[in-house]
C-alpha cells in the first residue's frame, strides 16, 4: 500500500485521516473476505472473530495509515506493551515476519505471524497483551441473589 501523507497546513486534515483510515479498513476487510474463501487456515476454530481482532490490532499500531507496519509502528507498538526494543531488535523481529521482503509488515503477514505454527517474538507479546486485557464489566443493574448462592 501506498503511504499516506497529509499538508499539515490543511485544516481539513482529520477529514483526509477519517477518510483514509476507512479507506484501509475497506482493504484489510476485502483482505480478510480473501482469506476466508480461500480457506488458508482450515484448523483455526473461530477464524472469523479472530480476524476481526487482528483487524483492530493492525490497525491501532498501523500510525500513519500506510497499510503496512514499517519500523516507527512496530517501535511504538512494542512501547505501548512495555517491551522497549532497540532498531536493530525491531529489524530482526520485522525481518522475521516479513515474506515479501518489504521490510515492512502487511496484514496478511500479520495474520500469518498471529496464526501460523512459527512461533515470534512479536506473536508471543500481542498474545500476552490479549490475556492481560482487563475483560469487560457486565452493564445494567447486578442479578439478584438469594440465601441459597451465599456460601
Amino acid at each position: 500500500m501506498p503511504r499516506t501523507t497529509f499538508d499539515r497546513s490543511n485544516v481539513q486534515g482529520g477529514k483526509q485521516w477519517g477518510q483514509a483510515k476507512q479507506r484501509q479498513t475497506d482493504q484489510i476487510d476485502d483482505e480478510i473476505d480473501s482469506i476466508i474463501t480461500q480457506n488458508t487456515y482450515p484448523e483455526v476454530e473461530e477464524l472469523d472473530e479472530k480476524l476481526v481482532a487482528y483487524k483492530d490490532q493492525f490497525i491501532t499500531y498501523d500510525l500513519d495509515g500506510s497499510g503496512d507496519l514499517d519500523d516507527n509502528d512496530v517501535r511504538v507498538m512494542m512501547e505501548k506493551l512495555g517491551q522497549l526494543k532497540n532498531h536493530i531488535e525491531i529489524r530482526k523481529m520485522i525481518k522475521e515476519i516479513d515474506l515479501n521482503g518489504s521490510g515492512t509488515i502487511n496484514f496478511r503477514e500479520f495474520v500469518q505471524m498471529m496464526l501460523g505454527g512459527k512461533t515470534s517474538i512479536m506473536r508471543m507479546i500481542l498474545m500476552f497483551e490479549e490475556k492481560n486485557k482487563e475483560k469487560e464489566k457486565p452493564v445494567g443493574p447486578p442479578p439478584k441473589k438469594s440465601f441459597s448462592d451465599l456460601p
